[in-house]
């Protein structure tokens, strides 16, 4: 785990940035940026894995959910973020800015409220009320203020507003997983259980919501491609498809959003990777998701 008080030009940093697992950033970027990832947990049966690469991987969750093995997850507690903090604070640094999925889909911005008041140093938690890489970009934002000589409440802010302006869409091949997790709420409701029935949604205020009802998978996939183009706009964006087990459709997808932003706005690079453990065991294997990430 990279130490969260270096800089990313290798220097101290006073305030440190930490994210969990669920924000999808490469190692390598965490690593470079200086940002502390904080694993959440994957539970198989009865064995428990750290969300990462020595552990709960997107392949591994991916085929217990097709096999249709038990798959639960779990938060981080107040201990182990408090650990975190500790370690930080002992590396130099004097302020804390910690980043995190919705509370309303996880409790691991509640555990790191709870680690907060323990802390020896100042903890700043933030609840993006995102999830995956919509929140990996948050933390960044973050870094990006700390490292032109912003104060940690300012560094709060930036992730809080950059994760309110992004958009956050996704295709899953079926609502079971979604369903199984609790994680579907109104949109249940709203989208129905037929099964010729294959939706787009949205995180919005924090939590899953409908967005569309489409009758294939390639027109789902079609409208993301145009919703995506649309939250763009005229913007300077970051793009991002992330996938589980869809490793063919999300590359399509990417192709296909990086020719229209390349006719549209000059340009846009767009990343591509498959989606984090935690978030792809209560979305099931075929999801495809677009996040666009404004650059405040």
């Amino acid at each position: 785990m990279p130490a969260g008080s270096v800089g990313s030009a290798g220097s101290p940093r006073q305030v440190a940035i930490v994210t969990d697992s669920t924000a999808s950033l490469p190692p390598e970027v965490a690593a470079e940026r200086g940002i502390v990832v904080v694993p959440l947990q994957v539970v198989i049966g009865a064995t428990v894995y750290d969300e990462g690469a020595d552990g709960a991987t997107p392949d591994l969750v991916a085929a217990a959910l097709k096999e249709w093995k038990p798959v639960s997850t779990s938060r981080p507690g107040p201990a182990a973020l408090l650990e975190v903090y500790e370690k930080a604070a002992s590396d130099g640094a004097t302020a804390i800015v910690s980043v995190h999925l919705s509370g309303d889909m996880s409790g691991t911005f509640e555990s790191a409220q709870l680690a907060a008041r323990d802390a020896s140093i100042p903890v700043i938690p933030v609840d993006t009320r995102q999830v995956g890489v919509a929140t990996g970009y948050a933390a960044l934002a973050a870094v990006d203020v700390v490292d032109a000589g912003g104060s940690a409440e300012e560094a709060a802010s930036a992730a809080r507003d950059r994760a309110a302006a992004s958009a956050s869409l996704f295709y899953v091949d079926t609502l079971e997983y979604l369903r199984r997790g609790g994680r579907i709420g109104a949109a249940a409701a709203l989208l129905g259980g037929a099964l010729a029935v294959k939706p787009l949604l949205q995180i919005e205020d924090g939590k899953v919501a409908s967005l569309e009802r489409v009758r294939t998978s390639a027109r789902a996939l079609a409208r993301l491609e145009e919703l995506a183009v649309l939250a763009a706009g005229e913007a300077s964006v970051d793009v991002c498809v992330a996938h589980l087990a869809s490793p063919d459709r999300a590359g399509q997808l990417t192709e296909k959003l990086a020719a229209r932003l390349e006719a549209n706005l000059g340009g846009r690079e767009v990343w591509c990777g498959e989606l984090g453990a935690v978030l792809g065991a209560h979305v099931g294997p075929g999801m495809i998701a677009v996040c666009v990430a404004p650059r405040l």
